[in-house]
């Protein structure tokens, strides 16, 4: 068999506008490449909610890779154990009474399930801005006065170098800021929508220092609607709400997308 260079782009070309194609239309576009938006993802895609996973950097990912200080390894308390053994991703328990999974393993088939379920990951995709709509009048009463149905987006590398290249758009029902201790979406919403998030400052409070026993409860409890239409998971959501870091233990960054993709698929069925 000849090998054709042009075909081989061809191929490349076509399939990839085919899914971009599908994913200008989504039931929820998640920001950032994480474990919790991962885990996200999965649980979306495999009950049938049309997801898709925007990443800036180009290995999706996020902190998982690194386990603790570039020691490959990542803990996982029991309460998360549930998540593990639904992914297929392998660990064994130590002394000290948590459990060990290998970071490199954990990341790749997070990254794995969730393609496989039909979440469609777009990397080296920045997140630029939101898509809102007004209230209507039959929310006069709410809260807040818009509703986020999108997000506009730019290739990461002409972000970087501050190219004048206007943007393209996504329209979700619902968006998932799984961005990190930046928050970039939340942070979207207070400075350019001047809008307030459901926080005790309406802004984004920030990281507070290490504290793993309330940053892991924290990290779940804290994975909200933060403004409608917005959700917040994994790091993202203690970073909007003020809470403890927890570092590389992980078991509450996989509950918070789990907890977030059920509340989703419950107000996606209603």
């Amino acid at each position: 068999m000849n090998i054709d260079d042009i075909k081989i782009s061809q191929a490349i070309i076509e399939n990839y506008f085919q899914k971009l194609l599908l994913a200008l239309e989504l039931d929820v576009a998640l920001v950032g490449a994480g474990p919790s938006n991962l885990l996200c993802g999965t649980i979306l895609g495999e009950s049938g909610v049309k997801s898709a996973i925007f990443e800036s950097k180009l290995s999706p990912g996020g902190g998982m890779w690194g386990g603790g200080m570039m020691f490959n390894d990542i803990v996982v308390q029991e309460s998360a154990l549930h998540l593990l053994d639904k992914m297929d991703i392998r660990y064994k328990p130590n002394s000290q009474g948590y459990y060990v999974a290998d970071s490199v393993e954990s990341t790749s088939t997070l990254i794995s399930k969730c393609v496989k379920a039909g979440t469609l990951i777009f990397n080296l995709v920045k997140v630029v801005d939101v898509m809102f709509s007004e209230s209507s009048e039959l929310d006069k009463n709410a809260r807040h006065s818009k509703h986020i149905n999108g997000l506009v987006i730019n290739w990461s590398p002409v972000e970087t170098i501050s190219l004048h290249v206007d943007p393209l758009t996504i329209r979700s029902k619902f968006v998932v800021d799984g961005t990190g201790h930046s928050a970039e979406v939340c942070s979207l919403i207070t400075r350019k929508l001047g809008e307030k998030l459901d926080t005790k400052t309406g802004q984004v409070v920030g990281e507070m220092s290490m504290c793993a026993d309330k940053g892991e409860e924290l990290t779940v409890l804290n994975s909200v609607e933060i403004f409608p239409g917005l959700y917040v998971a994994g790091m993202a959501a203690n970073a909007s709400k003020g809470a403890p870091r927890m570092g590389p233990i992980f078991g509450g960054m996989l509950l918070s997308g789990e907890k977030v993709a059920s509340e989703l698929i419950s107000r996606l069925n209603e």
